[in-house]
């Protein structure tokens, strides 16, 4: 039996504000929506938090059994620079300051974030589709909006009627606002004298002289807007109506708000059941943002080439300090916190490999099968990261006291508790095992302090010395080689 069909799953949904039972579409089967980056610079950590929650939920699901269609997008083209209806194209503009095409900027930073997730252990979506390949699709989307009435074009550029589409649905019902209280920029900006409203949004802008990327269209040489793409491609691939739909917090209004207008224009029906969002990343109790500066690289934390942190840190211990609080609250990234978090990290990885050494017992003096349970319902709770994390560290202890003498487990629970934690660990919360790694270089470190002291011994017609170091590194299988260059070593 899938795992699915005994583990209720409860999703906070963004547009009820309440918890509500997960119920898939279609039985067995999940799609899923994340918003991707806009690839004209590099993700910074706060980005990714989002992109590693969702990788969570997906790591998840796939482990209850679904089968799911994972849709996280690359924005290419069509996101200005101020997030509305003005500005430069960030692409653009970052093509236009480095006097390089538009496709470099895209190609080297979805490069950039493709290493960064690689490197951080995500599992690769499904479907990674771009805004450039989907042109066709946005025309096709435009033109069926205005001929249902809600869109019209000026000067070549066209525009969502927010007002009109009102009349009959809520526009704000994701983010709560209402379109008579919106609170508009007052300040004079290329083409806002073109909208009907200033609520109105661009499904496509005619592209000035200045403006690189550029699509021909029914209405002009121009490109779409940035909330377009996210509604064709979302619908091309999961369907007029689909499960979840995910992204940061920062994007409910105006871009998910936006989507729903759209999608929900041309099909009737609502296109998301349940809608996601992960709370912001803070660095030293400040938002992280790259426009102020107060930001880090997830790749500055693995060198260690930052003013933010003392030391590098693994890729594993930064995921396990995200998981430490729940994604829809505000974590605050610090020196202190991570090196609070490679302390708990190490506890349990030093946990986990000490699985395979346990001593079978008579007895069992630890209920395995309600720790189990708590574990799925920690993550059957809206993927409560935090509380999953405390009950496995209630298996670190009874793996300690069971070194200890202090506690015994039966053949059946030892193994009940092995599978158990290593689902968790490595399989949902997808921290990497990097006790195996961090040995070889201890290891490294010890045999070349041997060497060391030989060479000294040697020097010193220490011959009886020399001879026990090399002979009872052979004996655990560590060759020494004398070479003109000095001494290496093998282990076989």
């Amino acid at each position: 039996m899938e795992l699915y069909k005994e583990n209720q799953l409860k999703v906070y949904n963004s547009l009820s504000k309440t918890k509500e039972d997960f119920n898939p579409i279609t039985d067995g089967y999940v799609g899923m929506y994340v918003c991707g980056p806009t690839v004209y610079s590099n993700a910074h950590l706060g980005n990714v938090r989002t992109f590693m929650f969702f990788d969570v939920v997906y790591r998840y699901l796939l482990h209850l059994g679904y089968k799911v269609r994972y849709v996280r997008n690359i924005t290419d083209a069509g996101h200005l620079e101020n997030d509305a209806e003005q500005g430069e194209d960030k692409i653009a503009k970052k093509a236009r300051l480095e006097q390089i095409e538009p496709m470099e900027v895209v190609q080297m930073y979805t490069v950039d974030f493709h290493n960064v997730l690689k490197n951080y252990n995500f599992l690769p979506p499904s479907i990674e589709p771009t805004a450039t390949g989907h042109i066709v699709e946005q025309i096709e989307m435009i033109k069926e909006i205005i001929e249902r009435g809600f869109a019209y074009e000026v000067n070549g550029s066209v525009y969502f009627d927010v007002h009109e589409y009102n009349k009959k649905e809520n526009y704000g019902i994701l983010s709560g606002r209402k379109v008579e209280d919106l609170i508009h920029n007052t300040r004079t900006l290329d083409g806002q004298s073109d909208k009907k409203n200033p609520q109105d949004f661009a499904l496509w802008k005619k592209a000035d002289d200045r403006h690189i990327m550029r699509w021909p269209s029914p209405w002009s040489d121009g490109f779409p807007g940035w909330h377009l793409e996210c509604s064709v491609m979302s619908t091309k691939y999961l369907g007029e109506q689909f499960d979840i739909h995910g992204g940061g917090m920062d994007l409910k209004f105006p871009h998910h708000e936006c989507e729903i207008a759209q999608s929900q224009t041309c099909s009737g029906v609502k296109p998301v059941n349940y809608w996601m969002h992960t709370n912001m990343l803070s660095l030293n109790g400040q938002r992280m943002a790259k426009s102020t500066g107060n930001y880090i690289l997830p790749n500055q934390i693995l060198t260690g080439e930052n003013t933010v942190l003392p030391k590098p840190f693994s890729a594993s211990v930064v995921r396990f300090f995200n998981m430490q609080a729940n994604y829809r609250s505000i974590l605050d990234f610090s020196g202190d916190a991570l090196e609070a978090s490679e302390k708990g990290h190490s506890k349990l990885m030093e946990a986990v490999n000490f699985l395979s050494k346990l001593e079978v017992g008579k007895t069992s003096t630890f209920d395995v099968q309600q720790w189990k349970a708590d574990c799925y319902a920690a993550m059957n709770d809206d993927f409560n990261t935090p509380i999953l994390i405390s009950h496995l560290f209630e298996a670190v202890k009874v793996i300690n006291q069971i070194r200890e003498h202090k506690a015994s487990l039966t053949a059946e629970d030892l193994e009940e508790l092995k599978t158990t934690i290593n689902v968790f660990v490595f399989d949902v919360l997808g921290l990497m095992n990097e006790a195996t790694q961090d040995n070889s270089e201890k290891i490294s470190g010890v045999v070349e302090l041997l060497i060391k002291l030989r060479k000294e011994a040697r020097e010193n017609k220490d011959w009886a010395l020399s001879d026990q170091i090399r002979d009872e590194l052979v004996a655990l299988g560590i060759q020494l080689k004398d070479g003109k260059e000095g001494t290496t070593f093998s282990i076989n």
